[in-house]
C-alpha cells in the first residue's frame, strides 16, 4: 500500500539508529580573502550539511543570523566587498523526489531539499488588491526564490470570494498568479517552494547581514556556479587559492527535537533531509539513493524483509512508495522494544486529541491523550499508525493503510478513528 506520510516512521527510525538522537547539523561561515580596515576583501562562504531548522520556528533563523552578525563584527568585518557563496556540496542537487506529482511542486509541502536551507525552502508571495475592481492585484515575491512572476490575477468587488492561486510553469522558472482578490484586501500571503535552496539561503544571508549593518557588495551565488574559481591551477601564484578564515559555527537542535517537529506537523522537508543525511553519514553519499541504501541495511538487520516495502523518498510524498501495514507495525514495535529509542521515538508522535496532526481527532474517547500515532495523507491515500493502550493498560501497536478509495476521505478517517477507539476500549475477558 502507498503509506503517504507513514513513510516518515521508517525514515525517523533509521535516522535515529544511524545518526543518534543527539545528532546535530552544522553550518559554518568562512571568510575567503583578506580583512583590513573593517572590510573583507573577498567572499563570505556559508557551508552546510542540511540543517533544516534555520527558519521562523522559535525564531531560530533570527538567532542564528544575530550570532553570525556578531561574529563577523568581532572578526573585524563591517563590510564585504565580495559575494556571499552558498556551499551545498554535502548533498547532491536533486531537491525533488521521484514520484512527486508535477502539479504540486509550487506548494510549500513540496519544497526542494538542499544542504543549505532557509525558512524550509519556501518564499513568501504577497498579494494585495488593486485600486479598483478589474485592476491587476499587486504581487510581490521574496528575493532569492529563483522564480519570475507573471500576474494574471484580478481585483474583485468588495466582499467577493478570494480565488487567488498560483502555479509553476513546467518548462521554465515562472510563477503565474491567477484568480481574484476582493477589493480592500491589503495582504494575502502564500508560501511558494523556491527553485534553488542554496541561492535562496545565500540571498537571505546577504539581506540579514545588511539589516545588521554589514553591507555586501557582491551577489548571492551558488557554489556550483563559481566552483572553477576554487580549483588551483598548478603553482601559479596568480591563481593561488585565497586563504579562508573561520568566522562562525552554528549547530542545530538535536535530532530528537527536529524529529518531534517532523512527526508532529508532518514536515516533508525535514524527512527528506534526514534521508540524505543518513546517506552522507554512512555511505558518504548525501543523496536520496545513499539514504535508501542505508535504510535497507538497517531495516534488514531488524529482520524486515526488503520485499515488504519500496522506499523512494523519506517523506511519503512520492506515489512510488509502497509498504505493508505489517512492516510499519514491525518498525514501531522495534522502536518501542529498544530502550535506546522507546522514549525519544514515542515522544515524536502526535497525541490523539492533544497535539500535532491528530489534535482534533478522537476527542471524548478513551483514545484521547492515550493513542499516539502518525497520520498520512495524499490523494486517495490515508494512513494512521502508532500505539494505544487498552482498558487493561496493555500497549497495542497498530497500522491502518487505506488506498484507492472513492468515498469521501473524511469517512476513511472516521473508520480509522473508530478502529483506534475500539482498541482503546478493549479489555480481555476473564
Amino acid at each position: 500500500m502507498m503509506p503517504a506520510s507513514n513513510m516518515k516512521i521508517l525514515t525517523v527510525a533509521v535516522a535515529a539508529e544511524t545518526l543518534g538522537w543527539d545528532y546535530r547539523f552544522t553550518t559554518t561561515l568562512q571568510a575567503r580573502g583578506t580583512i583590513s580596515g573593517g572590510v573583507l576583501h573577498g567572499d563570505l562562504i556559508v557551508r552546510g550539511n542540511g540543517d533544516p531548522t534555520i527558519n521562523t520556528r522559535d525564531a531560530r533563523a533570527a538567532a542564528v543570523f544575530d550570532d553570525w552578525g556578531r561574529a563577523l563584527h568581532s572578526a573585524g568585518i563591517d563590510a564585504i566587498d565580495g559575494r556571499v557563496i552558498g556551499d551545498d556540496q554535502a548533498f547532491d542537487d536533486e531537491g525533488i523526489g521521484a514520484g512527486w506529482a508535477w502539479d504540486y511542486l509550487q506548494y510549500d509541502y513540496a519544497a526542494p531539499v538542499g544542504a543549505l536551507q532557509y525558512n524550509e525552502d519556501v518564499a513568501t508571495l504577497t498579494i494585495s488588491a488593486g485600486s479598483d475592481p478589474g485592476a491587476r492585484p499587486v504581487v510581490q515575491l521574496q528575493a532569492g526564490s529563483g522564480l519570475e512572476l507573471v500576474n494574471h490575477g484580478t481585483t474583485g468587488a468588495p466582499g467577493s470570494l478570494d480565488t487567488i492561486d498560483f502555479r509553476r510553469y513546467l518548462d521554465r522558472p515562472v510563477l503565474e498568479v491567477t484568480g481574484s482578490i476582493p477589493l480592500g484586501t491589503t495582504s494575502d500571503a502564500r508560501s511558494v517552494a523556491v527553485v534553488n535552496p542554496t541561492t535562496f539561503f545565500a540571498q537571505a544571508l546577504k539581506s540579514e547581514l545588511s539589516a545588521r549593518g554589514i553591507a555586501v557588495a557582491g551577489p548571492a551565488v551558488d557554489f556550483d556556479d563559481v566552483a572553477a574559481e576554487f580549483v588551483l591551477s598548478g603553482n601559479d601564484p596568480q591563481h593561488a587559492r585565497p586563504s579562508e578564515t573561520s568566522i562562525a559555527r552554528s549547530e542545530s537542535p538535536p535530532l530528537r527535537d527536529i524529529a518531534t517537529v517532523l512527526m508532529k506537523v508532518s514536515e516533508n522537508l525535514y524527512a527528506e533531509t534526514f534521508l540524505k543525511a543518513i546517506g552522507a553519514a554512512q555511505k558518504g553519499l548525501g543523496t536520496t539513493e545513499g539514504g535508501r541504501i542505508t535504510a535497507q541495511k538497517v531495516l534488514t538487520e531488524w529482520g524486515i524483509k526488503p520485499d515488504s516495502y519500496v522506499m523512494y523518498d523519506g517523506s511519503g510524498l512520492s506515489r512510488y512508495n509502497y509498504v505493508t501495514a505489517g512492516t510499519v507495525a514491525d518498525v514501531l514495535q522495534h522502536m518501542y522494544n529498544d530502550p535506546r529509542h522507546r522514549e525519544a521515538f514515542t515522544a515524536t508522535l502526535p497525541i490523539a486529541g492533544k497535539d500535532g496532526t491528530i489534535a482534533t481527532r478522537l476527542r471524548g474517547t478513551r483514545a484521547e491523550g492515550n493513542a499516539v500515532a502518525k497520520t498520512g495523507s495524499i490523494a486517495n491515500v490515508r494512513s494512521l499508525s502508532g500505539f494505544v493502550r487498552t482498558r487493561d493498560g496493555e500497549r497495542i501497536v497498530f497500522s491502518i493503510l487505506s488506498n484507492d478509495f472513492v468515498i469521501p476521505s473524511a469517512r476513511i478517517t472516521a473508520m480509522a478513528d473508530l478502529a483506534v477507539e475500539t482498541l482503546a476500549n478493549f479489555t480481555r475477558l476473564e
